[in-house]
């Protein structure tokens, strides 16, 4: 779960804000992958046109920022407080990488020793197993071993030329998926020691979804939890829905637009953020679990869904799966909302998502509509 923006830049150009809606820079030196806090919390304020409250906090490798409408600002901050609690332990037991709950059920599934889950893991890892069902394998959060392989495990972007395809194809041949887990109660086994758990491509979705109910039961009723422009909208901003933009893949502002409807989660998953270059050549970190490659030729692929982790899975599953099978994959996964940018521009999605968005700044190059039934 890569950074979404550089350092020095501002709040995201993607969330519609009142004017004079103050805002806080923050710098960091490296976009991140995985589940990386940072102990800084900055208090918004009340806009003096409009009753909304913010507040941002970094996370992720990126600013997380809520904004909440019609509530008094103890309230939103005692709220987000909540939030902010749940995401240091997401910080502890999610990453992939440092030493913590999921690195040591990793440990343990590599010597094919059964392991008690985390209390705080073990809800990921049957929720992966569904959603790796619905997209026919091309949502696998047991590829860990691959992105580690391509230098994604880490807090610096990779450099250097690209792993040998020998080395490549020995893993791919090992075929790790989540159907190797085997979950008994609390209790967590893998079938093949070549599976490593990495929960990057849906955990922000997942962690949105708890920061929801969070709130909810902090009494917010109307909110956007906006990570780096991926976001969860509930609610209403008073009288008219939230607005939202979906960034443009070749970094040209805002490609379009979307009021959201009540419950809304807009994920857009991009190879332009998170990648490997060498010699000129861009690698993303978006691995093809049937190949072990990075993809390529999909710029973007995002989708509206009323939940944030399958939202985050299947941006992910679609962006594997192309302009030739998109359409199939949102289907079984029970997306009913999906748009598809490739590198050329060219945007493939269905007629209820066009229903749905307005382009900004004029028409793509070319639209290609795809059903989904």
């Amino acid at each position: 779960m890569p950074g979404k923006f550089g350092a020095g830049e501002t709040h995201p150009p993607w969330v519609e804000y009142p004017p004079g809606m103050p805002f806080h820079i923050i710098e960091y030196r490296r976009p991140v992958r995985g589940l990386v806090l940072v102990a800084v919390l900055l208090l918004g304020g009340c806009s003096k046109q409009e009753p909304l409250y913010t507040e941002q906090l970094f996370v992720f490798g990126t600013l997380v920022e809520f904004s909440i409408w019609g509530a008094e600002s103890e309230q939103a901050r005692e709220a987000v407080s909540a939030v902010a609690a749940d995401f240091q332990r997401m910080h502890r037991d999610w990453h992939a990488w440092k030493p913590g709950a999921l690195t040591e059920l990793n440990r343990a599934l590599a010597a094919g020793e059964p392991a008690e889950a985390d209390p705080f893991v073990l809800p990921l890892i049957e929720e992966s197993k569904e959603l790796y069902r619905r997209s026919e394998g091309l949502f696998n959060p047991a590829i860990g071993r691959l992105i580690a392989l391509w230098g994604f495990h880490s807090d610096d972007r990779p450099t250097g030329p690209p792993p040998s395809q020998k080395t490549i194809a020995d893993l791919v041949a090992r075929h790790p998926t989540m159907n190797d887990i085997d979950v008994q109660a609390n209790r967590v086994r893998s079938r093949n020691p070549a599976v490593q758990l990495d929960f990057g491509a849906f955990a922000k979705g997942y962690a949105i979804d708890l920061a929801v109910r969070r709130l909810r039961e902090q009494g917010i009723d109307h909110a956007i939890v906006n990570a780096g422009g991926d976001l969860r909208a509930i609610g209403r901003r008073g009288e008219r829905p939230w607005r939202v933009g979906i960034r443009h893949p070749q970094g040209r502002g805002v490609l379009a637009s979307v009021e959201t409807d009540g419950d809304d989660s807009v994920f857009t998953s991009g190879n332009y953020e998170r990648y490997r270059e060498h010699e000129g050549v861009r690698h993303s970190h978006i691995i093809d679990p049937r190949s072990g490659m990075p993809v390529e030729h999909v710029a973007s692929v995002t989708v509206i869904h009323d939940n944030g982790a399958v939202a985050d899975a299947a941006a992910t599953a679609l962006t594997v799966a192309g302009p030739k099978a998109w359409h199939r994959i949102a289907q079984a996964m029970g997306i009913k909302y999906a748009m598809l940018v490739d590198g050329e521009g060219t945007v493939y999605m269905n007629p209820a998502m066009a229903g749905r968005i307005r382009f900004e700044g004029g028409d793509p190059p070319e639209i290609v509509f795809g059903e989904l039934l």
